[in-house]
């Protein structure tokens, strides 16, 4: 067990992001399988796909994913649809 309070308090807000990011990053990989599986009709892949962009967007300004991994993943992700 940690020592200091600062100690203390940065074990704390460890678990609160870490819970938190892993929240997102199961968020993202959802969103991920409803563009995957909505292959049939073009208006449900196109706003599957909008959501998933929105998605993504909000993980990197929360810092849970890197700025590039989600320009990688809406590239893919337009390859996949176009």
């Amino acid at each position: 067990m940690a020592n200091k309070k600062a100690s203390i308090k940065s074990i704390r807000q460890s678990a609160v992001h870490a819970e938190r990011n892993s929240r997102i990053r199961s968020r993202l990989k959802t969103f991920a399988k409803k563009v995957a599986a909505a292959k049939g009709d073009v208006d449900s892949v196109r706003q599957a796909a909008i959501r998933y962009v929105s998605v993504l967007d909000k993980a990197v300004k929360a810092g849970v994913i890197h700025a590039n991994r989600s320009v990688h993943c809406k590239s893919l992700m337009a390859k996949y649809i176009f």
